[in-house]
């Protein structure tokens, strides 16, 4: 029997990251109080939450800084091949990779209404040559400044380090950060805005976007043709790998803008389905109708081989974000999405529970709250 594809058997393992993060919040607001000369303060509850909040008399200002993880080592070996056989691909994908990284930054300054402002990119470098390549270098820019674009927010600079001896000569580590502004207190989404009976509705991924690379890169190291496997659709394994994460502030702004009151939103990254009970409360978060399936995940199940269990307790499967509102706004969500050509689904609902927990009935899955501890 072929044995199955565990994320941490393939070196990320959640349960030894979490502690630290756990520890290194519970020490960092031994330092709120330094906002308090100027007038502003922290918002406690904002801790562990994909944002950090603090409030000023005049809105809140929210920080995040987030990064890319591995999905860049993807391209640069579909850029290694497509050197060997210009016609094979003719481009370093490293665009997409810039979207990428943007989006995982970005996404998470929207979850509790922030909207991001300015973003700052990370890009750490193993050799300064790295930097030679005209390619790489010119759709990096463009993809970050377009991806920008699409996050309506300005690209305010950056830092561009030369690890040598931390990072491998020809390779590089991106990451980015962004600052958020939300002027209308009134519209801040958090975890007590969660009410009994809410929508959940999921918002449609593009595909893997940029968590579980680690594990997709695993697998091609099995696969006799590795990136340039075929999937059922034609298209090669690599490159469906490297499709750009979608960017989904034009979304939630505009659901605001059009008096939707979002309780709470997920950025369905690490964790996979398990995210959607990030909020603290005991809720049960009960989906019923699970969005299309993309050909990607068939593939990394099939070729982890990757369960049910595994596959939604990491993965995103086709939902990157979620939206927790009343059933009332729902209709509204749903043509806010269609507008900006995004698929959307109420998959389920909320309800009261001693126990917090994910239930996924098609799939006969429950994740229970101890599998996730972010606080």
């Amino acid at each position: 029997m072929t044995k199955k594809m565990t994320y941490a058997g393939v070196g990320v393992n959640y349960d030894a990251m979490d502690p630290f993060k756990r520890d290194a919040q519970a020490v960092a607001a031994t330092t709120d109080h330094f906002v308090e000369r100027f007038g502003f303060k922290v918002v406690p509850w904002s801790r562990g939450e994909s944002v950090f909040l603090i409030e000023t008399p005049w809105g809140y200002l929210g920080f995040v800084v987030e990064g890319l993880g591995t999905k860049n080592m993807v391209a640069d070996d579909l850029y290694r091949l497509g050197k060997q056989v210009e016609s094979l691909f003719g481009k370093s994908f490293y665009d997409q990779v810039a979207q990428c990284n943007v989006a995982m930054v970005v996404n998470d300054t929207i979850t509790l209404g922030t909207l991001p402002v300015s973003l700052g990119q990370y890009l750490a470098v193993g050799d300064s040559g790295w930097f030679s390549d005209e390619r790489r270098r010119a759709d990096l820019i463009e993809g970050t400044r377009k991806a920008c674009v699409l996050a309506r927010c300005v690209w305010g600079g950056g830092e561009t380090p030369t690890l040598k001896g931390i990072i491998m000569p020809g390779t590089s580590d991106l990451s980015g950060a962004a600052m958020g502004w939300l002027a209308k207190k009134d519209r801040v989404l958090g975890p007590h805005k969660i009410q009994h009976d809410d929508a959940i509705i999921l918002i449609e991924s593009s595909g893997i976007h940029a968590n579980g690379l680690t594990m997709a890169r695993k697998i091609a190291d099995k696969l006799p043709d590795g990136y340039l496997t075929r999937l059922d659709d034609g298209r090669t394994y690599g490159e469906t790998l490297l499709d750009p994460t979608h960017i989904y502030v034009a979304l939630v702004e505009d659901c605001l803008n059009r008096g939707v009151s979002i309780h709470y939103a997920v950025n369905i990254t690490g964790h996979g389905w398990r995210k959607l009970m990030r909020a603290t409360q005991s809720f049960a978060y009960i989906i019923e109708y699970l969005p299309k399936q993309l050909p990607i995940f068939d593939f990394l199940q099939k070729h982890g081989p990757v369960d049910d269990k595994e596959a939604y307790g990491n993965f995103n499967m086709g939902a990157g974000f979620a939206l927790y509102v009343s059933e009332a706004d729902v209709a509204t969500v749903l043509e806010v999405a269609a507008s900006h050509k995004l698929g959307a689904l109420r998959a389920g609902y909320i309800e009261q529970s001693n126990e917090k927990k994910v239930v996924i009935r098609p799939k006969g899955l429950e994740y229970s709250g101890s599998t996730l501890r972010l606080r």
